[in-house]
């Protein structure tokens, strides 16, 4: 074989951010109606329907309609998405809060920063008058499309109904709704489900990414903001709304608890207070109680997912002291009912779950099996949503004493010999795009960035060393509302090991390990003590992102038009009817460094001639089955099945024995080692976890 393989143990990993356009505000408003319509009255069909689904413009026209016939609804589009599609969020609370949006944003902003309240009779205030402020957000993941649906309903009976519970809950919150975190998704999922209904697929997940980049991956993007969607609610919740509570609305599989809702499993993340941990299992247990006095069994606690990973929609909350919740229904056929026996439910289990048939405290009512529909799963999130607003509206003033507390103790930070004052993070050549990026991304999420504006000098290590700061350099304080994002994302994380009776190791939920500048390849020091601080000439705040690609002379890049292709490409990048996520993250990074590239399928390795139009070809990772073979035969349309199969691995030999490049990101190396012959092995390969534990996407060798 040719030297030309490259078989790289790497994974693409997504850090590149790119600052989003300020938020859109305008809202037209006229005059209201009675009575707002129902989601049939527009659709033509309640939403949780066996069989029916609204796609994006459906959902948002029905949402435009509440906006113009409620005075207890206010929505705003907040940007677009990937694929150019309107990113909104509804606010719905009593009229009088709506009409005075702009007062209780200033409050919470407040209460946020307790720098801002000028005395105690001032937070007392603030803390009577304020409201709760609560997101629920849908359908991240657009295959989990139920939630996307219930948004119409669960905004239509919080603008219709008159009963005393939801007057309180209009009155004492402001709910931000996500109708979907993911729109492009929604009308992939959408229009896919249309195009197999009343075929043998009906019901099957669409054959490519849910979302143009990340696919399911768009739930671990909330550190990096990478993607357009998460760019705009991160500015939202933690640059103008600031929160209390964040409620996540998600799907999981089939046979399995019918209903997730925390507490959660163990590990917890310690950067997280203790405070927020109890919290979130209050929240979580009134929500098991009410779904247990509806009638509906199967509702499972402290199982499976854990609170380690920062990056997700429901855990990046608690680094800004706010409340996350997640809940995870069982899916159906997207929106076609599915049948589930004793069977497959006695031989599901995960963590904290033997088995979906075993009674235990933390699932003490299993389902026996049955049918199971959409509208089983939209019930259900229902009475979960009504659960967290009604929790928020008689707790009203502790969540925001709580929140404001917490913002205060951040602040009140004490540096010692293990816990520094301070990151700097010095300004160096070469790495002025990845401390822009990063320090962007920080930004955005609300961490407080300074620029040194002149010499000054600081203590490092116990021996108190002095560290010279040159003007030019950033800084990070520890000693802001925000400490404990700073810290879960400057410091090393040690993942506990977790080891069975069989001494196999436990496997995280999540990723074990994101420590940001690592990640980036930046330098921090961990400064202990700043000597020389005085006056505002020394450090000035940054507001903005741009402001730092200014400051570093950095032209902005944007990013190439979607599906650019280019007849000169000379490299080309796989991409199997798998959904590879990783194929997906490499895109991102070309399209953001304007790198030309062609997208090859299975068809075009398997067709040939690949020498002569390329000089580099990128297999992302998927493992040889995924590639070879692809999706079975018959499990989805004939043009979605089979992969390169012996054409394309003949087609990739002769590419590489021509001269051309082959790289193989991390799995998909298990290819380039087995058809090809190479001499080289996974050493890992058949290693039981007894014999080895790496608690993490990415191992550091010594």
């Amino acid at each position: 074989m040719s030297r030309h393989v490259i078989v790289a143990f790497l994974l693409v990993a997504p850090l590149f951010f790119h600052p989003a356009p300020a938020t859109a505000q305008r809202v037209s408003r006229v005059s209201r109606r009675a009575s707002p319509p129902t989601p049939y009255a527009v659709l033509g069909f309640t939403p949780g329907a066996d069989r029916r689904v609204a796609d994006w413009k459906q959902i948002t026209d029905y949402f435009a309609r509440l906006d113009r016939t409620s005075d207890r609804v206010l929505v705003q589009t907040l940007g677009e998405t990937t694929l150019k599609r309107p990113l909104v969020v509804a606010f719905v609370s009593a009229p009088e809060n709506i009409r005075d949006l702009a007062k209780y944003k200033e409050a919470a902003r407040r209460l946020a920063d307790p720098r801002l309240v000028a005395s105690e009779a001032e937070r007392d205030r603030l803390l009577r008058e304020g409201r709760a402020v609560v997101v629920i957000s849908c359908s991240i993941h657009s295959t989990e499309i139920v939630a996307s649906q219930m948004s119409m309903q669960l905004a239509y009976e919080l603008a219709a109904a008159e009963d005393a519970e939801t007057r309180e809950i209009l009155r004492e919150t402001i709910l931000l709704l996500v109708p979907a975190a993911n729109p492009d998704g929604v009308d992939m999922v959408a229009d896919w489900y249309r195009r197999t209904l009343d075929t043998p697929h009906e019901g099957i997940n669409p054959p490519e990414l849910y979302h143009h980049y990340a696919g399911h991956d768009n739930n671990r993007d909330w550190f990096m903001l990478n993607l357009r969607e998460t760019q705009l609610l991160s500015r939202l919740f933690w640059r103008e709304w600031f929160p209390q509570i964040v409620y996540d609305v998600h799907q999981q599989g089939a046979a399995s608890s019918r209903f997730f809702v925390p507490p959660f499993y163990d590990p917890p993340n310690p950067h997280i207070a203790p405070a927020l941990l109890r919290e979130v299992g209050l929240i979580g247990h009134k929500m098991a109680a009410d779904l247990q006095a509806a009638g509906h069994r199967g509702v499972l606690t402290n199982a499976l997912y854990d609170t380690w990973w920062h990056g997700g929609f429901r855990t990046a909350p608690y680094y800004h002291n706010s409340i996350g919740i997640l809940s995870e229904a069982a899916s159906a056929r997207l929106m076609s009912p599915i049948d589930i026996s004793a069977k497959e439910l006695s031989e599901a289990s995960s963590r904290g779950m033997p088995s979906a048939l075993q009674s235990a405290t933390n699932f003490p009512d299993p389902w026996p099996g049955g049918t199971w529909r959409p509208r089983d799963i939209l019930k259900m999130e229902m009475i979960a949503a009504r659960s967290v607003l009604s929790m928020a509206a008689k707790y009203r003033a502790r969540y925001l004493r709580n929140f404001y507390e917490l913002g205060r103790r951040g602040l009140d930070w004490q540096p010692g010999p293990r816990q520094p004052a301070a990151y700097l993070i010095p300004l160096a050549e070469g790495k002025r795009e990845a401390i822009a990026k990063m320090l962007g991304a920080l930004i955005e999420q609300g961490v407080e960035v300074h620029r040194v504006g002149k010499t000054l000098r600081a203590a490092i290590g116990a021996e108190q060393q002095t560290q010279e700061l040159r003007a030019g350099d950033y800084l990070i304080f520890l000693a802001q509302p925000y400490r404990a994002n700073v810290q879960a994302l400057f410091e090393r994380q040690t993942y506990p090991e977790r080891r069975a009776a069989d001494n196999k190791a436990e496997r995280p939920y999540d990723v074990a390990g994101w420590t940001m500048p690592l990640q980036m390849g930046i330098d921090t020091i961990a400064l202990l003590e700043i000597k020389d601080l005085v006056g505002e000439t020394s450090l000035r705040l940054v507001r903005e992102a741009s402001e730092i690609r200014r400051s570093l002379n950095l032209e902005a890049k944007p990013r190439a038009p979607q599906g650019t292709h280019l007849s000169t490409n000379k490299v080309g990048l796989y991409r199997g009817w798998t959904n590879s996520m990783d194929e997906g993250w490499t895109r991102l990074v070309f399209d953001d460094f304007n790198v030309p590239y062609q997208t090859l399928r299975d068809r075009d390795l398997r067709a040939g001639a690949l020498r002569a139009r390329f000089d580099v070809i990128i297999l992302p990772s998927q493992n040889d089955r995924e590639i070879f073979e692809g999706r079975a035969p018959d499990s989805y349309p004939a043009e979605f099945t089979g992969g390169i199969g012996e054409n394309g691995v003949t087609s990739l030999r002769a590419f590489v024995e021509q001269g051309g490049t082959l790289v193989c990101f991390d799995a998909a190396t298990e290819l380039a080692i087995k058809r090809f012959n190479l001499p080289v092995r996974n050493a890992l390969e058949g290693v039981s976890s007894a014999d080895f534990y790496c608690p993490a996407r990415f191992c550091v060798w010594p």
